[in-house]
């Protein structure tokens, strides 16, 4: 009588590394392990299984419908298997492990950089894989584990949560403003260019914000990168919409149009439903919620959060 399938938890984290990176190298690098371990641990996990989980190709690893079908189970036992050893361990020992988080460009770059040494003091047993190349990452294919993101997700398996508020105004240097026609109104904006992204490579709703200001602004220099557009900028290219966060720590750069002009866009974390428990996942989400509302954010200018508190004030007298 032959003996029904056995594998062990150990091929599990093997193919859950694989089926979200599509790379053996990757999938080693985490584990770490090697290529030759994690390549040989998939061929027994479906020898003993009897059934193909992967497509192999010069690309790397792609599931088949039967190894998708796997992912489903894989992470629940991993989901549990986290639970119950955040059970057994303190809280320190049972965040441990690698968290790819996906970010975009100026959240990533002008925020999180910056606290990055708070969260390693906080959970030295963690590593991080910060990704900003947001339009190609997804949660749905394990590409990450946690996402910022500028809009709330509709529908899928996700869970979301509000992480703030932000602002975006008007910039220009004080070397180009002071050359170029005074600007007084809209429809003065016309007449300076504009910097701004590509418009198809908008990967988000929240960031085709030029029409919100004026319809028909046109701009000459267009980037992908929020970084390029604000060098841009600084360097007296012309006018840009810019997040408070960060814009308002170059002394060279001025507000257009402070009190006609303020856009507001909101920043999201969001994860799969099956990972919200996890100890390592549990952990960054609880630390950016802190960290956004700490000293160091700075995603609502002064002036509009003194105003919220004064006409909270009118409607309680």
């Amino acid at each position: 009588m032959n003996n029904p399938p056995q594998f062990t938890w150990d091929d599990l984290q093997f193919f859950l590394a694989v089926a979200r990176t599509g790379q053996l190298s990757t999938a080693a690098r985490q584990l770490r392990s090697s290529h030759a371990t994690v390549s040989r641990r998939i061929d027994r996990l479906e020898f003993t299984l009897k059934v193909k989980l992967f497509e192999r190709n010069p690309r790397g690893y792609v599931l088949t419908a039967m190894g998708t079908r796997f992912v489903d189970t894989a992470e629940k036992m991993e989901q549990e298997t986290e639970r119950l050893r955040a059970d057994l361990a303190d809280g320190s020992m049972a965040q441990r492990g690698l968290v790819r988080l996906s970010a975009p460009e100026g959240f990533a770059n002008f925020f999180f950089a910056t606290v990055l040494p708070r969260f390693a003091a906080q959970h030295p047993h963690l590593s991080l894989e910060l990704v900003t190349i947001q339009q190609i990452m997804s949660l749905s294919r394990k590409e990450a584990d946690l996402s910022v993101v500028l809009d709330e997700p509709k529908e899928g398996p996700y869970f979301a949560e509000k992480l703030t508020d932000y602002h975006l105004q008007i910039y220009g240097s004080r070397d180009y403003l002071a050359k170029a026609p005074a600007i007084t109104c809209r429809d003065d904006l016309l007449e300076h260019p504009f910097v701004s992204y590509i418009e198809e490579m908008i990967f988000a709703p929240g960031l085709d914000y030029l029409s919100d200001v004026h319809p028909r602004i046109k701009p000459q220099f267009q980037s992908s990168s929020i970084f390029a557009q604000l060098t841009a900028t600084r360097n007296g290219l012309g006018l840009c919409i810019l997040p408070y966060f960060f814009a308002s720590r170059y002394p060279e750069l001025v507000r257009v149009l402070p009190e006609e002009i303020d856009l507001k866009r909101h920043y999201w974390i969001t994860c799969h439903r099956d990972l919200k428990q996890a100890p390592r996942v549990r952990a960054v989400i609880d630390f950016l919620r802190e960290a956004v509302r700490g000293d160091d954010a700075r995603f609502v200018p002064p002036y509009v959060s003194a105003a919220g508190s004064a006409r909270r004030s009118e409607a309680e007298s």
